[in-house]
């Protein structure tokens, strides 16, 4: 016998008021459930058992409607249960295939009362209980179908828990492997970030990074942001992100990167009303110039020692990718230096609140948290600490926004190996590269 599709209701709860519907499947319409025995048992108890009965599973199927709340089998009628055709089978193959006829509600066995092995092993099998034919009444069916329905409901509630933490471990796994992974070796350039979703419980947001050096020994740094919130965003800055690395080692930069990154995006949003905002910028082998190419973002900020901390310019940069089909994005030279570090951000780091009111960071509240913290001593990954902490602290409690911060540093401290980066779990992701 064929077994039909496994139903997707949830089971229904019993209800003191509106009593109980049973559901009875026993091959002998005689049997010790015949329905005059049955009402004479729910007129024992305060509400009303409501049966209904089925002679194979066919029928069994076609009566179980979403208002049975419990299955009571009649294990020595199970073999006739299963039609004429197939003959008399094992009985708890006929209970598998009630328990996968009807996955989401309460199953009694019916045994007899010297039959405790074969009762047992069929609570085993998947039964919520088991009742001895001999000993059956009005209360002692009446709490029995309580019983196995609230056992079902706990059992189901827990296997929805267990699937739920399995699929947000598998979804961890899968955000931080999308996260890059810099690309410095040689360089002599130091990097930290700073990565946080503005989506409760996720791991990836909108904002996206990344950091390679090519062959030519030129590094190239990118930022970008997503415009909305949510896993589509996310994926799409994924693509992006790696668009760009390959992209990038394919020798591509400037305007002809970010013309062809906005290709991608057109071809990969959800709608024409998605736009990306992005920074990139290559620094030359010597480390002491860079090209900067702006699409709708905020210029990096330029620490050197003994100056003021300052704004890169960015009045020559293009609109943000996704917004018009024939923009241009011009490269700009910029002088580093010897000794420089180089702070690229998304806006959530600069569109927190300040206090109580509407009045936002912005980017001059930025320069100056930076400032004070690099007076107090602070540079890499205790600055980005310190300065992340301050604008949630400024804002009144979390970001809502997703936030991506990095930090290129070219100091006077000699190059190093390359650290193993580690994601902590959690909603902040951090990585620390020395090189």
């Amino acid at each position: 016998m064929s077994v039909p599709v496994p139903r997707s209701a949830e089971p229904v709860t019993a209800s003191p008021d509106t009593g109980l519907t049973l559901l009875v499947i026993e091959g002998d319409p005689a049997g010790p459930l015949s329905m005059p025995d049955v009402t004479e048992m729910s007129g024992a108890v305060g509400s009303p058992v409501r049966i209904r009965t089925a002679r194979n599973l066919t029928e069994a199927e076609r009566l179980l409607t979403d208002d049975v709340h419990c299955i009571l089998l009649d294990l020595a009628d199970a073999g006739a249960a299963t039609g004429p055709a197939a003959g008399r089978t094992d009985e708890l193959d006929t209970l598998r295939q009630v328990l996968r006829l009807a996955p989401h509600h309460a199953v009694l066995a019916l045994t007899a009362e010297e039959d405790t092995e074969r009762a047992a092993e069929a609570v085993r099998v998947g039964a919520q209980d088991y009742l001895s034919r001999d000993e059956l009444d009005g209360r002692v069916l009446s709490r029995a179908i309580r019983y196995a329905v609230e056992r079902k409901r706990a059992d189901l509630t827990q296997r929805q828990l267990t699937e739920s933490r399995l699929r947000a471990q598998e979804n961890a796994r899968l955000e931080r492997g999308l996260l890059p992974t810099p690309l410095l070796a040689g360089s002599g350039l130091r990097f930290a970030a700073r990565y946080r979703p503005g989506r409760s419980r996720a791991l990836l947001g909108g904002d996206f990074y990344d950091m390679v050096r090519t062959p030519d020994g030129t590094v190239h740094a990118m930022i970008g942001d997503v415009s909305g919130h949510g896993p589509d965003e996310a994926a799409l800055g994924v693509e992006l992100r790696i668009a760009w690395r390959a992209l990038t080692f394919a020798g591509l930069c400037g305007d002809e990167l970010l013309a062809t990154l906005q290709q991608v995006l057109e071809h990969e949003r959800a709608d024409d009303e998605t736009f990306a905002t992005l920074c990139a910028v290559d620094i030359s082998a010597d480390g002491r110039r860079a090209g900067l190419s702006l699409a709708g973002h905020p210029a990096p900020l330029l620490v050197r020692p003994g100056r003021a901390p300052r704004l890169l310019p960015q009045e020559d940069g293009g609109p943000a990718l996704g917004l018009l089909r024939r923009a241009r994005w011009p490269r700009r030279q910029v002088e580093l230096g010897g000794l420089w570090s180089l702070l690229m951000y998304t806006d959530g780091l600069i569109e927190g609140r300040v206090g109580a009111g509407a009045r936002r960071l912005g980017q001059d509240g930025m320069v100056e948290l930076i400032s004070r913290g690099l007076s107090e001593g602070l540079h890499g990954e205790e600055l980005l600490d310190a300065t992340v902490a301050e604008v949630q602290a400024l804002n009144g409690g979390e970001l809502t926004d997703d936030l991506a911060v990095l930090l290129l540093d070219r100091g006077s401290r000699a190059p190093a190996e390359i650290d193993r980066p580690h994601w902590p779990a959690g909603p902040a992701a951090v990585r620390s590269v020395r090189t």
